[in-house]
């Protein structure tokens, strides 16, 4: 049986994941009016995990008997000053959902709660994996800066973005 604590923690974290994949449906909706669909369709597959990660925890948590508590979701912006403040926040949610993570990971180690450690140790190493994609696709934007036909080649390049298989 999970704690309350635990359980708490998971929910919030559910919450945070779901934020995170509407945060990224709005940038598909921004890069969508700005005809650059390559942009659009990555951070579709960021929305696509994003949800996927939510489900994750949202299984492990009733596998675990606990009891799932859905949260409002803000409204997620849609419009930016351009492709590089698009990836800059990107960058900033991956960080602080990174940030969030942490804190679950340690009160499970704090509460001696090992199944639920094990099973963040995938979401540990998964963050890793985000901040790095999004600080590599932030520094492309920069090296690109105001030459359309960089940004061009690089949303071309995006578009061609596959979903990574789920390895649940």
């Amino acid at each position: 049986m999970i704690t309350k604590q635990i359980e708490a923690a998971i929910n919030a974290q559910i919450n945070q994941e779901l934020s995170a994949s509407y945060v990224y449906l709005g940038m598909v909706a921004y890069f969508e009016q700005e005809n650059l669909s390559g942009f659009a369709h990555w951070c579709l597959i960021q929305h696509q995990e994003e949800l996927q990660h939510a489900m994750r925890l949202f299984r492990y948590l009733l596998d675990r008997g606990g009891h799932v508590q859905l949260e409002n979701i803000e409204k997620p912006r849609q419009s930016y000053d351009g492709s590089r403040e698009v990836f800059a926040t990107a960058l900033e949610q991956e960080q602080a959902n990174t940030q969030s993570i942490n804190q679950l990971y340690s009160l499970a180690a704090q509460l001696g709660d090992h199944a639920t450690m094990s099973h963040l140790q995938w979401f540990l190493d998964e963050q890793v994996e985000e901040e790095k994609t999004v600080s590599e696709v932030l520094a492309l934007v920069d090296l690109a800066g105001h030459d359309a036909n960089a940004l061009l080649y690089l949303n071309d390049k995006l578009g061609s973005r596959q979903p990574e298989p789920d390895s649940e």
